[in-house]
């Protein structure tokens, strides 16, 4: 069963297959590869069996580590976007720039954690203690030792 897309065109819906919408200028992908530190991905797209995939890669993208500033800038420009720069204290900002060792993902998964669970309970401000309730491991208790008589 091919996919099928839907243009409408005044008052009625026409729908014509994806392939034909392929071959339309307009409607091409773009395929990019983004690798961060990490280039097996694109070493396997050179291999004879994946390189009809690897030519068709039109940007790659090499990340390094980021940098603490350059995190630090990209949570408090991303919080400026999003309309409320004071979401998060300045506390905060800097133990989630510190745990994500220098990823953005890693950033940004922690980041929607936390806006997740504030959302959730109504939070008008995001702080260490959220971070710590959320993320802290719960103490286990110590096995005891049975003695078999």
């Amino acid at each position: 069963m091919s996919l099928l897309a839907a243009s409408s065109t005044r008052s009625r819906a026409s729908w014509t297959s994806t392939a034909s919408l392929e071959s339309c200028s307009a409607f091409r992908f773009r395929r990019t590869t983004a690798g961060a530190r990490d280039d097996r991905l694109i070493e396997r797209l050179r291999e004879p069996e994946l390189l009809p995939l690897g030519s068709r890669t039109r940007r790659r993208l090499a990340l390094d580590y980021a940098t603490r500033d350059e995190l630090l800038a990209c949570l408090e420009h991303l919080l400026d976007v999003a309309g409320n720069s004071a979401l998060m204290t300045t506390e905060l900002k800097m133990t989630l720039v510190d745990h994500a060792a220098g990823n953005y993902r890693v950033l940004m998964n922690l980041s929607d954690e936390l806006l997740s669970i504030a959302a959730d309970r109504e939070l008008p401000r995001l702080d260490e203690k959220l971070y710590m309730e959320t993320f802290s491991q719960p103490v286990r208790p110590a096995k005891v030792a049975v003695k078999k008589r």
